[in-house]
């Protein structure tokens, strides 16, 4: 099943390949050889941890492009506006017990940051917006409880 991600989440994920491939790869590479240099392998430290290093940058090469194979990547703004609150759009929210207004955009798993104001389209939060319109308003049930939450707007960039 394909994966969403934003147009930017996609460009981050090529660019952090890029520099693992080209970068990292040479880096780790001579970490390994001058590591070589220091005698027996067996009780050389420096040596094991760059050959970890290795795998796990090889590691993520390879999550990375089976993220990008599988990624259902889509442009928002070639969505028309619709006022809805659909993936990829930011949303501002006004909290109902505080009256504080809280901005969110809704993208892919692996691009979610909360401290950036993004948040997974699989989130409790993000389920509860998907569809909703400027001026309704929403439950979500959350660890600490149920909050409401009003739309306040929907932004398509």
């Amino acid at each position: 099943m394909p994966t969403p991600m934003t147009l930017e989440g996609a460009a981050s994920l090529r660019q952090e390949l890029q520099q693992r491939k080209t970068e990292m790869r040479h880096e780790i590479s001579r970490a390994i050889g001058a590591a070589r240099e220091h005698g027996d392998l067996r009780e050389n430290a420096e040596y094991h941890a760059a050959r970890e290093q290795q795998g796990f940058n090889e590691g993520r090469i390879r999550e990375i492009e089976a993220k990008l194979a599988d990624a259902q990547i889509i442009d928002i703004t070639k969505v028309p506006p619709q006022g809805k609150v659909i993936f990829g759009t930011t949303v501002r929210l006004i909290a109902g017990d505080t009256g504080d207004a809280i901005t969110y955009k809704i993208v892919g798993e692996d691009e979610a940051d909360l401290k950036a104001g993004k948040i997974s389209v699989m989130s409790p939060i993000a389920r509860a917006l998907i569809g909703k319109s400027v001026g309704d308003e929403v439950t979500v049930r959350t660890p600490n409880g149920e909050m409401g939450y009003e739309v306040d707007g929907v932004d398509h960039v």
